[in-house]
Parts: C-alpha cells; structure tokens; sequence
C-alpha cells in the first residue's frame, strides 16, 4: 500500500512539473525526439527565458543535437533576429578517450557493438538512423521552424572540425557527453559568450570526463559563476565582464 501511494504521488509530481514545459517541449517529449528529462528540458527553457528576458546579445548554439528535440524547443522560443545554431555529427558518436573514466568507455563499447537502445520500443538508436541529418530537418520543419540560412542553421561534422562561432553567443546548449568535446566547445563558445549570456551543460551529472571539463574550463576563467550544477550545470558570464572582441 505505501509503495503503490509513494508511486502515486511520484506520479503525480511528474504530471505537475510536465504541465510547466511549453507546449513545444511537452510535444517533443510524446514524440520521443529528446534524450533529456522533463526536468532538464525546464532548466533549459528557464535559461532561454532567462537569456531573453534579460536581452542579452547573440545566438543560440546546440551542440548535440541527436534527434533534434532540443533544439526544436530552443529555435521555437527565439523571436524573429536571432539564429539557432545546431552542430552534431549526425551519426554515432566519437568513442571517448583516456580523459572519460571507465562509465564512458561501458557506455560506447554497447553503442559501437549495435546495442544501444532508442527511446521507446521498437525506436532505434539515433546514431544508428540512416539520413539522421534528413530527418532532424524534416522534424524541425513539422514544428514549425524549418531550417533556413539566418534562422535555423544545422551543421554536419565533428565539433573540431565545424564549430567555428563568429557571432555573440546568447545561449548555449552543450550535450557533448565525453571529456574532449566538451571540452572543444567550451573552449569556442567561451570567448563569443555575451554578459549575461548562459552555457548549459547537459552531462555534467551523468558522465565524469565532462564535469572535468568544466571544471578545466572554470578553472581557466575570472568571469564566469555557476547558477546551479542541478539537473544541468549552467555556468553565465558575469554582467559587468567586456563583451566579446
């Protein structure tokens, strides 16, 4: 009896802290188009709204954009002047190196031997979707926010390779899952980072080799303070820094 209430009301919390989401995150959660929780996708909605409320300047950058959820919340929240950028390979992930701990190293060995799982029975693992680049575009346009240069920007390549920022950053969304490209984004956005502006980092709680990065990162930095290290670690830089050369 107590196990079924405690259920219950666990059930119940669950349903309460879904009605919060906007009608988009809520949308691309029963379409199981993002791996974060309802509470992540909360933390990162709250920072959008945060950001712009607050007029900070620049773009909004994902980098990890799998299935593209995620970053369907965050194009949809910008008003009109304002550029969603998604960066992701588009394909399974680089396997970590001897940065990540062994968690990394068990969770990559199940995704490069074909048994990783997707989000619901019978999905496939996203980085085992052919066209995966073709059929983020197509969810993206089903959403209402289709990608078109100087609005929705999709980028296809390993972070080294395509993460190339010349614009203020406003908002940055970085779930990069191992030590080395956390530690690559961090290291770009960084400096285009606008006063006020936002890094959520979505495995800072999950995978150890990122939470080193970001301490690396923090470590490196004079103008950059934690919010909050839960369900997310959100890292702004402080309002009175210089803006960005």
């Amino acid at each position: 009896m107590a196990r079924s209430a405690r259920r219950l009301v666990a059930r119940g919390r669950a349903a309460a802290e879904s009605a919060r989401l906007s009608r988009t995150a809520r949308r691309v959660k029963r379409e199981r188009l993002t791996y974060l929780s309802v509470g992540k996708l909360r933390s990162l909605e709250g920072a959008l709204r945060a950001v712009l409320r607050a007029e900070v300047t620049g773009d909004v950058i994902e980098c990890g954009v799998a299935l593209g959820g995620s970053g369907i919340v965050l194009a949809h929240g910008l008003p009109e002047g304002r550029v969603f950028h998604g960066f992701d390979l588009f394909g399974t992930i680089p396997a970590p190196t001897a940065r990540d701990p062994g968690e990394a190293h068990a969770r990559y060995a199940r995704i490069s031997a074909g048994k990783a799982e997707g989000l619901g029975p019978g999905d496939r693992y996203y980085g085992y979707v052919d066209d995966l680049l073709g059929q983020v575009e197509a969810s993206f346009a089903r959403h209402g926010v289709p990608p078109a240069p100087g609005r929705v920007e999709l980028h296809r390549g390993l972070f080294e390779d395509v993460l190339q920022i010349e614009a203020p950053v406003a908002l940055a969304h970085v779930d990069a899952d191992w030590h080395d490209p956390v530690s690559c984004c961090l290291a770009r956005i960084g400096p285009q980072l606008s006063r006020g502006g936002m890094i959520v980092v979505d495995d800072y709680n999950d995978y150890g080799g990122c939470r080193t990065a970001c301490h690396e990162f923090l470590a490196g930095t004079q103008d950059m303070r934690v919010l909050r290290a839960r369900p997310q670690l959100v890292i702004q830089r402080l309002a009175d820094t210089p803006p960005p050369s």
